[in-house]
């Protein structure tokens, strides 16, 4: 999500089942109108913090994760009292009797989360979340990296990454180095969409020169 910082045009941003719990990096995006947020590590609400300066935010989905606690009444009003502007929560369309209500149910998020390191470098509060909450199961996560990543290759007239070749790579690395790759595969198909033909042109000779790259070292290996 640190790319995030060097993104401030960037409009739609899709970061689902990526293990994030520090919203921070998005406050300069400033013409975001749309933000996926759902199974992550987001430990408290005062995350909303970094989304209140945003102007042009319209949808976003937050639900699956730890700061919606165990009642969701609550939660959906402090989320549309910090963000009136909102559209859509949680692929629910906000009303205006729900806007009201939200000024007497709803929480006002005045100050950013506190973060207290501990051993394993993340805040207690996310600490604690993550150690009452079950891990997904592997199979699980490949499944909706895959549903993200297609989805996105879709709206680019791609073609679908094959699930056996998507398998064949998680099988050769951790979780967390091969969420990393897809999150950044994601991030570069949705950029794609900004650039013209100079741009494309661009990609697809850096991308020629990497692919023979690995090919000699391939040679040189083997």
């Amino acid at each position: 999500i640190s790319i995030c910082r060097d993104l401030p045009n960037i409009e739609v941003i899709t970061f689902s089942v990526n293990g994030i719990s520090d919203l921070e990096p998005l406050h300069q995006c400033q013409n975001l109108s749309e933000l996926y947020l759902r199974r992550n590590n987001i430990a408290s609400l005062d995350e909303l913090f970094y989304l209140k300066a945003l102007p042009r935010l319209r949808v976003l989905w937050l639900a699956e994760n730890p700061c919606c606690g165990p009642d969701p009444h609550r939660y959906r009003m402090t989320v549309l009292r910090n963000l009136p502007s909102l559209q859509k929560l949680d692929n629910q369309a906000v009303t205006e009797e729900e806007l009201s209500q939200a000024l007497v149910d709803g929480v006002e998020i005045t100050a950013p989360p506190a973060r207290r390191s501990v051993e394993n470098g993340w805040s207690e509060g996310t600490a604690s979340s993550a150690a009452g909450s079950t891990t997904e199961p592997h199979s699980e996560l490949l499944s909706c990296s895959l549903e993200e990543t297609n989805k996105t290759q879709e709206e680019l007239d791609m073609k679908p990454v094959p699930r056996d070749k998507y398998s064949s790579f998680s099988s050769q690395e951790t979780d967390c180095s091969c969420r990393q790759r897809n999150n950044v595969l994601s991030a570069i198909l949705l950029l794609m969409k900004e650039l013209d033909a100079e741009g494309l042109e661009i990609i697809q000779q850096t991308v020629a020169r990497r692919l023979q790259a690995f090919q000699k070292k391939e040679l040189q290996e083997e």
